[in-house]
């Protein structure tokens, strides 16, 4: 078989959303779908068997941190990254484009690539598109991303009034993720260093990630060595500019590539400005390749990009969130640590699924109570974060993977039914997503 096949196996009629089935070397999955992101080649904390068991069928792995730690040689020799990380289904690598932009005050970016202070021992680092695509054919992933360019969304001021989020939804606690920038002193460090110096041009700034991230990516087309059983995905940049957006998507597009995806939002905008620039951006995108949304993010930006017609979405909240104590709920997040919680008797949410909410429930996982009955109860779960306890961190993971793999099996059920108000119903958290789409 090729690198990539893509089947679009029904639409919906009221919008563009696809239901659809990629096939890899290392298997399939269907359309629209969550990857639960495993940057050091492990969903932290959790067994593969469990991950999958949660319906997650695709992960995600960073090409930066395994370049890093325990380096492309070392994975390449135990038989790449799938047999490395004992998960045999299909996985998507980044390119280290994302960790150019958020570790912007550590790297210095010029026309042939980035340089790095290493995270593990400050040595220097150097990623050209040749380097990157060469780290991700020795890791093996099945999709793997061309290096790009990614700029800071908007101008500074554009960032200074978003609104404070309601205490249900707490932000992500780092820049991956959409909607705000969380609190991350990375983030916050890489917007100073391009948008809050001063005489930064934003439109030059743009037009000089867009023009790089086009040369960046022939190079590693060309670079690339594996093309029969991996599929390289272009990346379409722009910021929140739509002329820009339009520039970037066709001249990335014009790229002949097994699919392509959508970066650089999720990095500041509100969720208004992430519609908008996802859906005018998708009309420009072929029709019958996968389209990839990178680093999103909550529910409501998922059901408005899918409607849209996005493919798929990778984000660290589930699990980053989960370590945190923050748990996803089709009404809202809820916080675990919380002293309301200390007495309480109920599961994260009624009529979950999961390995935490009904262990002994069909298709619960194998993590299960000693008993096969019962639940791990809210204020058990607290107890376990506040005393430190890893059970913890584990068990509100994996609800929350599974969270987001229902929502897209209930999102997949939609596209084919075009019951959008029977989603919003069933999943108020989302009806945002659908009530505000652009389409």
């Amino acid at each position: 078989m090729s690198a990539l096949e893509f089947e679009i196996l029904g639409r919906s009629t009221s919008t563009r959303a696809r239901v659809g089935r990629v096939r890899t070397p290392h298997g399939e999955f269907d359309t629209p779908a969550f990857m639960p992101v495993g940057t050091r080649a492990s969903v932290k904390g959790l067994f593969p068997r469990d991950v999958a068991a949660t319906g997650a069928q695709v992960v995600l792995n960073n090409t930066y941190h395994l370049l890093l730690r325990p380096g492309p040689e070392l994975v390449e020799q135990l038989g790449g990254v799938h047999r490395f990380m004992n998960w045999h289904g299909p996985i998507l690598t980044d390119s280290g484009g994302y960790q150019a932009y958020s570790m912007s005050d550590t790297n210095s970016v010029d026309d042939d690539g980035v340089t790095f202070k290493s995270i593990v021992d400050g040595s220097q680092v150097r990623l050209t598109p040749e380097r990157a695509t060469r780290v991700q054919n020795q890791l093996g992933a099945d999709i793997i991303m061309a290096f790009d360019d990614c700029p800071p969304a908007a101008e500074p001021q554009d960032r200074s009034n978003r609104p404070t989020p309601p205490e249900t939804d707490p932000r992500p606690t780092s820049g991956e993720g959409s909607d705000a920038l969380g609190g991350d002193p990375r983030l916050v460090r890489a917007i100073r260093r391009d948008s809050g110096k001063r005489g930064y041009d934003h439109q030059k700034r743009l037009e000089i990630a867009n023009e790089r991230t086009v040369r960046w990516l022939e190079r590693c087309k060309r670079a690339h060595e594996r093309p029969a059983d991996q599929a390289l995905f272009g990346i379409i940049q722009g910021g929140t500019d739509l002329t820009r957006r339009e520039w970037s998507a066709q001249r990335v597009c014009s790229v002949e590539l097994p699919g392509y995806a959508v970066g650089g939002v999720a990095v500041g905008e509100p969720f208004e400005q992430i519609a908008r620039v996802v859906a005018f951006t998708t009309t420009l995108m072929p029709d019958a390749k996968p389209r990839y949304l990178m680093g999103v993010g909550y529910e409501r930006d998922l059901v408005s990009a899918v409607r849209s017609g996005i493919d798929m979405f990778d984000c660290v909240l589930p699990t980053r969130n989960g370590r945190n104590a923050n748990a996803f709920t089709r009404t809202g997040q809820i916080r675990l640590r919380n002293s309301g919680y200390s007495m309480d008797p109920g599961p994260i949410e009624e009529g979950c699924d999961c390995a935490a909410c009904s262990p002994s429930a069909a298709g619960g996982g194998p993590a299960r109570a000693p008993t096969g009955q019962g639940w791990f109860s809210r204020a058990y779960l607290r107890h376990l974060f506040m005393c430190g306890e890893m059970l913890g961190p584990i068990l509100v993971s994996l609800h929350n993977i599974r969270h987001f793999q229902r929502l897209m099996a209930d999102i997949r059920a939609t596209i084919l039914s075009d019951d959008w108000d029977g989603l919003a119903r069933r999943w108020p958290v989302a009806a945002d997503g659908i009530a505000a789409a652009p389409l």
